[in-house]
């Protein structure tokens, strides 16, 4: 794809934008779970690993060379499972009690697949070799 790059790039932002928004509400506690802010939870900051792994993938984006397309293909795989990892820890039911689920979470999920696919559909000019 010619703007694959791009695409991934603009997601990988939108990850990373997203971690801030809230993911969940828990209505009997009045909490608000964000993905850089848990309170009252053991989750810790369950955003940051994909905002460090989502800035390494947009210099991974960046990098015209083979290599730099093969690990982010790798970077992205993880940031996407790390992702539906917080969507099963923060949306899970827990003592009957079910949190509601925010948009952000949804997309949360949504933007590291459509990084994880721009990752797989790189633009690279190869130089064919004499042989």
């Amino acid at each position: 794809m010619k703007y694959s790059q791009l695409i991934g790039i603009v997601s990988a932002i939108a990850v990373i934008i997203v971690c801030y928004f809230p993911w969940t509400i828990i209505e009997s506690n009045n909490m608000v779970i964000y993905g850089m802010h848990a309170p009252d939870t053991n989750f810790g900051r369950p955003g940051l690993m994909n905002i460090i792994v989502s800035s390494a993938s947009i210099i991974l984006f960046a990098i015209p060379r083979v290599w730099a397309k093969r690990t982010n293909v790798f970077v992205t795989i993880f940031n996407f499972a790390w992702s539906i990892r917080n969507y099963i820890l923060v949306a899970s039911c827990l003592m009957g009690e079910c949190p509601v689920k925010q948009v952000a979470l949804y997309l949360l999920v949504a933007f590291s697949a459509v990084m994880l696919v721009m990752s797989v559909l790189p633009k690279l000019n190869i130089k064919p070799s004499a042989e």
